[in-house]
């Protein structure tokens, strides 16, 4: 996501035609997931406008579309999937990621049929795994299995660290929608390629995001001193102040591993007026 109606006229200019509204929000980061295209797949027009805007280091990480993950489940899906790796090609490098996003009901037993996709997969692309299934954090064997399908195909496995989300009760409308739709799974922290990716939900409060994300900053900043690269993605229930709070972990890792490069400066944005 690059546009959030509580952005507008506060973070990035106001209004904004659509052609530019990326480039304004990669003035505040420099990774963004793209998680439009599980539900559509975009023109290559579209994307090719997503190049323009980001310069060739910007990191995408671009979801599949949920035909092939959630109602086809990774089988028969030839078509949809040449569509998808055709339109997104315009990005060239800045496509950091493919992101394999498993349903829930996604268990151990059908680990085949993700063995199978990835290695149709082009070797062009680097990839990425999310599953939400318990057993895959609470059976070791299961957890084995899916690392070594992931290890075959240097893939990574993503987490989705909800934890901080869920230690105590929903504060907020925005708090109790998510408290209905997030996954709630055990702690995830280790990496198995050199682009480990984490998803970050806090909470509404700024104070106890930044609270509950403490044990990240000691696991990317060593990630980092390993020679890995990163990419932590923010994430709050109303997701008001995400971009602010992506820059303040940014340079919470930073403080421990100075050589890391700074974010860009955003641009200023001039102050609403009536006339």
């Amino acid at each position: 996501m690059w546009t959030h109606r509580s952005w507008q006229g506060r973070l990035v200019p106001h209004p904004l035609p659509a052609h530019e509204r990326l480039r304004a929000y990669a003035g505040w980061c420099n990774a963004v997931e793209g998680n439009t295209t599980f539900y559509a797949t975009p023109s290559r027009d579209t994307v090719a406008s997503w190049a323009r805007q980001t310069d060739p280091d910007f990191r995408f990480v671009i979801k599949f579309p949920k035909l092939v993950t959630h109602e086809r489940r990774l089988a028969d899906v030839d078509e949809p999937l040449r569509a998808f790796l055709d339109a997104i090609e315009p990005l060239g490098p800045r496509a950091h990621a493919l992101w394999i996003q498993m349903p829930g009901s996604f268990t151990p037993a059908e680990l085949p049929a993700l063995a199978r996709f990835l290695r149709r997969l082009p070797g062009s692309h680097r990839y990425a795994v999310e599953v939400r299934h318990p057993a895959f954090f609470t059976d070791p064997r299961a957890a084995r299995l899916l690392e070594g399908v992931l290890a075959t195909a240097t893939a990574e496995w993503v987490p989705f660290d909800t934890t901080a989300f869920f230690r105590s009760p929903p504060t907020s409308d925005a708090e109790r929608e998510a408290w209905t739709r997030k996954p709630r799974l055990p702690l995830r922290a280790v990496a198995l390629t050199d682009r480990p990716i984490v998803r970050y939900l806090g909470r509404d409060d700024p104070a106890r995001t930044i609270e509950g994300w403490q044990p990240w900053i000691e696991v990317v900043a060593g990630w980092l001193c390993e020679g890995r690269s990163p990419t932590v993605f923010i994430h709050t229930p109303d997701n008001a102040e995400a971009p602010v709070l992506a820059r303040r972990f940014h340079d919470d890792v930073r403080a421990r591993v100075p050589d890391l490069a700074a974010l860009p400066e955003p641009a200023p944005v001039e102050p609403l007026t009536l006339f």
